[in-house]
């Protein structure tokens, strides 16, 4: 990569990572990787990033596929290139710190089943983040990428830059990365920034990544290598721009018009493009398709390429999307209340989710992630600017806030976490890593892949496009009687209405619905609904007791703990105080604690693990 002095400039395809975590929420699936992987491998390109970042998560919540087994598989395939992936640093895949015997261990198995280069980054630039995973990778044996998150703010100056720099180069990476996640590094700024760099440290190669959001990142990229970069990140050009990196094909062209050579087979570029393009027809989701080509307010709330399209579809399940204008508005302002953290993962999914939330409940931090709590109160590590010491109060409730390195307060976390498996559920080491990292969304992979292949559920993102293609195709004609109620809310809120008892016809709901009421505990007063169906009446129990309700802010996912192995916030028949955290509903990545709406006895009306809608009663308090 260090060999800007002979006019060479590498080139690193994120094709099979970042671009379609751009642009497609992360949906190609591995065997789309696989059909196209051996000409990839033969196009010329510095490295493949493939892994990391989001793709781990989706694999298993929405694809239905073992990461660790897509990482085997590219590798057998891809055996010119080396391969690449992002790691966050402490946070490893995830959205909190975990211990150090589980960062070696996932280090040690990634450079086992084919990781070649990691890029290390953290959301905060703190560098006590990034020791452990760097350390880890210089021991197994891969290439250690430090990484300087870029952003812009009052505090955040060249100078800054370049002491973060020399701490990474005093860990030992083998190269550095400036990564824009917001495409928001003009070209004068990078020509700034890497004559910096390359002056206090001569001998690292440097590396640029962005993302061509604001329309500036392939300007930007011809300022970087001409200050000193040798390489830079591309996407095969079906797969680039919007929010996505600049195209491959147009770099390579820009680049040799000025007399630098990339090595990249042209012919082979356009194979993989030919391929990607039929690929898009089936794998891009209709709301990435209506997204303007260049959005120039990313330069005011500087959203990273990676958040866009995961923020318009998490608007979309909360019913929500025509608000994206109100939260890209609050979001640079909840930033500054923050610290001003670049908003890269975890940090721009704790801060586009807060952002989120002050928009559709209608008052700022009147809800609060716990993710946003730990924050404020340093779990995360040292915020760039101090968060303002009434507002972090108020963050931070009864948490106390730390100053050390978050890690130091982690006990070592493997071997619990193998404890808490079933045996009979796990077919590898990787899957204990798995759990480690995302241990509710593991868990319900093993169960899936355990079952037999006529029991399975369907595979989500399945779901995700046959209901898109549903949503596209004419509306057919229904039965009047049939539709009468279209939402299950409404027979809800009925029954709610009349709780003390009785019989409420909610004959109109539509077939197969009133199995979404949640079911009655034994010996609590009853009520009975009935649905008509072709052939006959079916009667439903339904758990309405007197009292107050727990109602759901947001569409989600209900848990009645903060994660495997940890005890139930509150249980059946539980006395609690009004204001009390009662249950979880994880929306957006993040979990959202629920508190008691009155002081009283609960009783839980949703099972852990279920899908929950907004408005929708989690539990009542007598």
């Amino acid at each position: 990569m260090k060999n800007n002095a002979f006019k060479v400039v590498r080139i690193t395809d994120t094709t099979l990572r970042d671009a379609h975590q751009s642009l497609w929420a992360t949906r190609m699936r591995t065997d789309d990787i696989l059909k196209i992987a051996e000409t990839i491998d033969d196009a010329g390109y510095y490295s493949l990033e493939c892994w990391g970042g989001a793709t781990f998560d989706v694999c298993m919540r929405f694809l239905r596929e073992n990461p660790w087994e897509r990482l085997r598989q590219i590798k057998a395939v891809c055996k010119k290139t080396p391969l690449q992936m992002l790691l966050r640093g402490q946070n490893i895949l995830g959205y909190k710190h975990y211990p150090d015997d589980i960062v070696e261990r996932f280090v040690a198995l990634a450079c086992e089943n084919g990781m070649d280069i990691f890029r290390v980054f953290d959301a905060l630039n703190d560098p006590r983040n990034l020791e452990k995973a760097i350390a880890s990778v210089k021991k197994y044996g891969g290439h250690a990428q430090g990484t300087i998150s870029y952003t812009t703010s009052p505090v955040h100056t060249v100078e800054a830059y370049v002491k973060l720099a020399k701490e990474q180069a005093a860990m030992g990476i083998d190269s550095l990365a400036i990564k824009d996640m917001a495409g928001i590094l003009t070209p004068g700024a990078a020509r700034e920034l890497v004559g910096a760099l390359v002056k206090a440290l001569p001998d690292m190669p440097i590396q640029v990544h962005s993302h061509m959001t604001s329309g500036m990142a392939a300007a930007m990229y011809l300022a970087a290598v001409e200050a000193g970069a040798g390489c830079v990140d591309c996407a095969i050009s079906t797969m680039s721009s919007f929010s996505s990196q600049p195209p491959c094909e147009s770099m390579v062209t820009i680049l040799e018009s000025e007399g630098y050579d990339t090595g990249l087979d042209q012919k082979k570029l356009a194979e993989i493009n030919a391929y990607f393009r039929d690929l898009k027809k089936t794998r891009q989701p209709a709301s990435s398709a209506k997204v303007e080509p260049v959005d120039a307010g990313v330069l005011v709330h500087a959203i990273p390429g990676g958040m866009i399209s995961n923020l318009r579809s998490q608007l979309a399940q909360q019913g929500a999307l025509d608000r994206l204008p109100e939260v890209l508005e609050e979001l640079p302002k909840t930033r500054a209340d923050m610290g001003y953290p670049p908003l890269v993962t975890p940090t721009s999914q704790i801060v586009g989710v807060q952002s989120v939330l002050n928009v559709l409940g209608g008052k700022r931090y009147g809800m609060v992630t716990d993710e946003t709590k730990h924050y404020a109160a340093g779990y995360y590590g040292r915020t760039p600017a101090p968060i303002d010491k009434k507002l972090q109060k108020k963050l931070v409730g009864d948490l106390k806030p730390i100053t050390c390195r978050p890690a130091d307060l982690l006990k070592p976390g493997l071997a619990a976490a193998a404890r808490e498996i079933p045996a009979k559920l796990i077919k590898a080491e990787e899957d204990i890593l798995s759990y480690c990292l995302f241990p509710e969304v593991a868990l319900g992979y093993f169960k899936w892949r355990a079952q037999p292949v006529d029991a399975k559920d369907p595979i989500p993102a399945d779901v995700e496009m046959q209901k898109a293609a549903t949503a596209a195709a004419p509306a057919p004609a229904v039965d009047a009687e049939t539709v009468r109620f279209a939402q299950i809310g409404k027979a809800f809120a009925a029954l709610m209405a009349m709780a003390g008892g009785g019989k409420v016809d909610i004959s109109a709901v539509k077939p197969g619905e009133a199995e979404l009421l949640p079911l009655q505990a034994e010996g609590s007063d009853k009520s009975t609904a009935s649905t008509k169906e072709t052939g006959g009446t079916r009667s439903v129990a339904s758990a309405i007791p007197k009292g107050t309700p727990v109602t759901a802010p947001l569409n989600g996912t209900f848990y009645r703990s903060a994660g495997p192995g940890r005890p139930e916030l509150a249980k059946d028949g539980d006395d609690v105080k009004n204001g009390s955290p009662v249950c979880i509903v994880e929306a957006m990545k993040l979990f959202n604690p629920i508190k008691a709406t009155a002081s009283g006895k609960i009783t839980f009306l949703v099972e852990h693990g279920k899908p929950v809608t907004k408005g929708q009663a989690l539990a009542v308090i007598a």
